[in-house]
């Protein structure tokens, strides 16, 4: 089983398209907060300054993608400034209708800034462990994409149909900018090579065994010592691995995953809540509808009518 695929498909990461640029001059923008998305900015041609909250800048050239995996608020500028007028603002000022490029400022066309702007949204209450584990963002350079064939083969292609101008371009940039997302998560660029992260739990032999269990069989009535004899580890040394890779421990990362499993069930009508509560491990829908409140604030069927509306 992929597990990493399992994970994206329940979060139901969705690639969004939303502008190619053209700055020209001096020209700045902040872009806002994004909840349940990740934000991703590639530069064709010229340069591009980076600001983050943190105070963190970086300098993206011709090649180079910046991804930004909790949608946190930035400042795209020509000369690394920290503050600019909101992408709104720049948006009604150009009298732009989401179609086309994004043209922003006069001067030398030479020298203009093209990028390829988009984001992946995820479901409404998304959570794993997998993102809260990505940092404030990653840049990709042209030395990482040289030591990473499949995601620099991904970056030319989307450069290439974006700038082609040919029908169907956006969907086909769309589809390729959430391959890019998933090479970017399965390389080494998000931490370095010394940090703990999600990735290594999945090559892990005996965690990756473990996970393997809780994706194939959420409902099943797992426990800490079950899932340790399926290792073939003992009971004390399987939590402390898990808990030391995935950052949560093996039950906790179980309940929240077979809330997440819930979420899915949610957007299917035809599945009751008895149903989803059965398939998911709880004893009776009570005990499922007090967990999920806790958990997401709402009932499930005060959810699953907010998703119908």
């Amino acid at each position: 089983m992929d597990i990493l695929d399992d994970i994206l498909k329940t979060l139901d990461m969705r690639g969004v398209l939303y502008f190619r640029t053209n700055f020209r001059g001096s020209w700045g923008t902040t872009v806002p907060d994004y909840e349940m998305a990740a934000r991703f900015h590639l530069v064709v041609e010229g340069a591009c300054h980076v600001s983050f909250p943190s105070g963190e800048k970086i300098l993206l050239s011709p090649g180079d993608m910046v991804l930004i995996p909790n949608g946190t608020s930035h400042v795209l500028s020509d000369n690394g400034r920290a503050t600019a007028p909101p992408l709104e603002t720049i948006l009604s000022d150009v009298d732009y209708d989401g179609t086309g490029v994004l043209r922003v400022g006069e001067g030398d066309a030479r020298a203009a800034t093209q990028m390829i702007c988009g984001h992946f949204t995820f479901r409404k209450g998304a959570e794993h462990p997998l993102l809260a584990a990505l940092p404030e963002y990653v840049h990709v350079t042209g030395t990482d994409r040289a030591g990473e064939p499949w995601l620099d083969d991904a970056l030319k292609f989307v450069s290439q149909r974006m700038f082609s101008g040919e029908p169907g371009s956006d969907a086909t940039v769309t589809r390729l900018s959430e391959i890019v997302f998933i090479e970017v998560l399965k390389s080494n660029l998000t931490q370095p090579d010394d940090s703990p992260t999600i990735l290594k739990a999945l090559k892990d032999p005996n965690i990756a065994t473990a996970l393997t269990a809780i994706h194939q069989e959420p409902g099943l009535n797992w426990t800490v010592g079950s899932l340790a004899q399926h290792t073939g580890m003992s009971r004390s040394r399987f939590s402390d691995r898990f808990s030391e890779l995935m950052g949560v421990g093996p039950m906790k990362y179980l309940a929240d995953w077979r809330l997440q499993k819930a979420l899915v069930m949610l957007d299917e009508e035809q599945t009751s809540i008895q149903e989803i509560a059965q398939l998911i491990g709880y004893q009776s829908a009570a005990a499922f509808s007090r967990a999920f409140a806790n958990k997401f604030g709402d009932s499930p069927r005060t959810f699953r009518r907010e998703l119908v509306y």
